[in-house]
């Protein structure tokens, strides 16, 4: 099992300061998507190693904001956001039809689901 090296990344002008405190090495990039790249080879360089056998954990911050932690909540919040518009979608869909099924007019159907009744005519029939 290869070990984790945890990175550090703050912004310095136009740079991304990318920092190893365990191995008190420093590195740079100018694109947070080099970041990670930036580290491994930086890890790799400094204990000799293949680059494909270094892991790492990056931490973002700019000016005392803690990015990486804003970052992790958002995509949590996106994921669960995502989970309930498919249950609102399958419950959507199981209502239409059910509503359908007993000669509701689809266009009541959209009223009560807030829905045009065109999106209830695909969700009754797919």
């Amino acid at each position: 099992m290869n070990k984790t090296y945890e990175v550090r990344v703050t912004r310095d002008g136009r740079w991304w300061m990318v920092r190893i405190p365990e191995l008190d090495e420093l590195t740079q990039a100018r694109r947070i998507g080099e970041v990670p790249r930036m580290a491994r080879e930086a890890v790799a360089l400094h204990l000799g190693v293949p680059v494909d056998r270094v892991a790492v954990e990056v931490t973002i911050e700019v000016a005392d904001l803690p990015v990486s932690e804003l970052i992790r909540a958002v995509l949590e919040h996106r994921s669960r956001a995502e989970e309930l518009a498919k249950q609102a979608l399958a419950e959507s869909k199981s209502l239409a039809r059910e509503l359908a099924s007993r000669d509701v007019p689809m266009r009541d159907i959209g009223e009560m689901l807030h829905l045009s009744h065109q999106r209830v005519h695909q969700l009754v029939e797919k």
